[in-house]
């Protein structure tokens, strides 16, 4: 495994670790608070992390064969295989998982993406906060950004958009900003966030193609019906 992969390995690994810490105390009924994804409750999406953590090349395969390639259906089989009756059981799947490197054929990136994504759409309703290392969460955006819709990316959701990641420069150099168009800051995790189809709130973006990048992507979101 060569250094970039060990530390995005790392980085995937503490993040599984530190949403263990954060989901050990929740009240029973905090399980079933809608998530972020359209759909899934809080377990649920726990779930899902269980779930791809354990996923293999070959066995993502054999399982979007058996789903007939419906991304969908392949993931709403994969939450009822691991959701126990008992969430703490299914945090106990992924404590079990927690160091895991198994990955499905796609970039190493995608493990980041999840990790930060789902993380968001669990601790977010819950009233939850994490600071995320901006470092690596601009990996995922990087990742994201180049990768079309329809395969889980948002290249598409940032077309005529030039985004700056407010909180990157320390970490990063000259910082992160791609693509063209009007500006849109905001931190890396509230750009990540929302090229990723979740909710974009008004507060966590500026710049002057702020307000139309988030009413472009409400459109998108209702289209979607997401």
């Amino acid at each position: 495994m060569n250094r970039s992969a060990r530390e995005l390995w790392q980085a995937v690994h503490h993040e599984r670790h530190m949403l263990v810490a954060d989901l050990e105390s929740l009240r029973p009924e905090q399980w079933r608070t809608a998530s972020l994804c359209p759909g899934w409750d809080v377990h649920d999406v726990l779930a899902h992390l269980v779930d791809t953590a354990k996923t293999t090349r070959l066995g993502f395969i054999r399982r979007m064969v058996a789903a007939r390639f419906d991304f969908d259906n392949d993931n709403a089989s994969g939450v009822a295989r691991e959701k126990a009756t008992d969430p703490q059981e299914t945090l106990a799947g992924l404590r079990a998982v927690m160091l895991r490197t198994s990955t499905p054929p796609v970039a190493l990136a995608t493990r980041l993406v999840e990790a930060f994504v789902h993380g968001e759409d669990i601790r977010r309703p819950l009233g939850l906060v994490r600071q995320y290392p901006p470092v690596h969460v601009a990996t995922a955006l990087a990742h994201q950004l180049k990768t079309s819709v329809m395969m889980g990316g948002g290249r598409e959701r940032a077309e005529g958009w030039h985004l700056t990641a407010t909180d990157v420069a320390a970490d990063h150099g000259a910082g992160f900003t791609q693509g063209t168009g009007s500006e849109v800051r905001g931190s890396a995790i509230a750009l990540l966030l929302a090229v990723s189809g979740r909710p974009a709130t008004a507060h966590a973006l500026g710049g002057s193609g702020a307000a139309a990048f988030a009413d472009r992507l409400e459109h998108l979101r209702e289209r979607d019906g997401a």
